[in-house]
């Protein structure tokens, strides 16, 4: 079976980024290589510190990254990452966390589906929903459907 990764791209600010992911979500960044590090051409010197390629791992999921140049950068849309919290007040913590420097689309809320469930942008860009969500049972009762 084929698997799917989130490629996240940062104007300058990949590494910064990954190590606020990984003490956000508990993580740990397993990997980062800058421009100048990599094997094979010599990069211009405004990028030979940024980061190429980099990893933070989140249990047993990933985020990968890299900084681009400006010209090849383009402010995300058209997506979101979720992130999942078993307890409302961790959905709360993350959703807080998230959105501190960023922007607030839908404030942490309880929902019919969700104990908890937020949408915001992070300081860095990255568009992110913070969902707790309530057993499919009370869902399937809250649209007035019966449970199977």
């Amino acid at each position: 079976m084929a698997a799917t990764t989130p490629h996240l791209h940062f104007r300058g600010n990949c590494r910064e980024a990954f190590q606020f992911y990984a003490a956000t979500f508990g993580g740990k960044v397993v990997f980062a290589m800058t421009y100048g590090e990599a094997p094979g051409g010599k990069p211009a010197p405004e990028v030979s510190g940024q980061i190429a390629h980099a990893r933070v791992d989140l249990g047993d999921q990933c985020l990968l990254g890299c900084d681009v140049t400006g010209d090849r950068y383009a402010k995300p849309q058209g997506f979101n990452l979720m992130a999942h919290a078993a307890q409302p007040e961790e959905a709360e913590r993350l959703f807080n966390r998230l959105a501190d420097g960023g922007s607030v689309t839908m404030p942490v809320q309880e929902t019919f589906w969700a104990h908890r469930f937020g949408i915001c942008t992070d300081r860095y860009g990255t568009p992110w929903m913070v969902n707790c969500p309530k057993p499919a049972e009370a869902v399937a009762v809250a649209a007035g459907k019966t449970p199977e």
